[in-house]
């Protein structure tokens, strides 16, 4: 399976059109955006639809610049995969997470982020493969150490309990593109250009 993933899009549609020809070009089976599709609630438009008009699958969940409940209605209104504390299975992988973040204007405690991570994971959790999504950073991470805002505890003890093969997270442009691995995880900071992980 070849997965696309990106994230902090923040409403720019000309570079979403690039991505989503990216991803035809790819041949990929899915399309991951792992939050900050908007810039704070505004520019919605155009987010998804240069995705569906390429007959793309596609999931998606909150990043801090926008609701839990922009994230079902853009979900909704595009019939796309809303994985904040859900789960969908593809073929033998299973993908799971949950957005918002501990800073800006759409912020979530460690407990419920945690916890939505579980609920999401219990679902999928006899997958051969395992993809987790967030929006934030774990805690004690390489993005962690190239940012001002902190990494998430929540996210790293999911990370550690319930260790998926792959994490894909966002927020902090200036780590885009850093990889590493936490435990048995491989962990990757997609930002906007996105990566393309097979």
């Amino acid at each position: 399976m070849r997965i696309l993933a990106t994230s902090d899009v923040h409403g720019d549609t000309r570079w979403i059109e690039q991505l989503a020809q990216k991803a035809e070009k790819e041949k990929v089976d899915l399309v991951l955006l792992c939050g900050d599709l908007t810039l704070d609630e505004s520019m919605t438009d155009n987010i998804i639809g240069p995705f569906k008009k390429r007959n793309l699958k596609v999931a998606l969940i909150p990043g801090n610049h926008e609701s839990a409940a922009t994230t079902q209605f853009l979900g909704e209104m595009y019939q796309v995969y809303n994985l904040h504390g859900y789960s969908i299975k593809i073929g033998d992988i299973g993908f799971f997470g949950a957005g918002h973040a501990n800073v800006g204007p759409h912020m979530i405690d460690e407990k419920e982020l945690f916890g939505l991570l579980k609920k999401g994971f219990n679902y999928i959790k006899d997958a051969k493969k395992k993809v987790m999504l967030t929006h934030v950073h774990p805690e004690n991470s390489l993005t962690e150490k190239m940012s001002l805002f902190p990494g998430s505890f929540a996210v790293r003890k999911a990370i550690e309990e319930f260790k998926p093969d792959i994490h894909l997270c966002g927020h902090v442009h200036e780590a885009e593109g850093i990889e590493e691995k936490i435990g048995v995880t491989k962990s990757f900071n997609v930002g906007k250009k996105g990566k393309v992980i097979e």
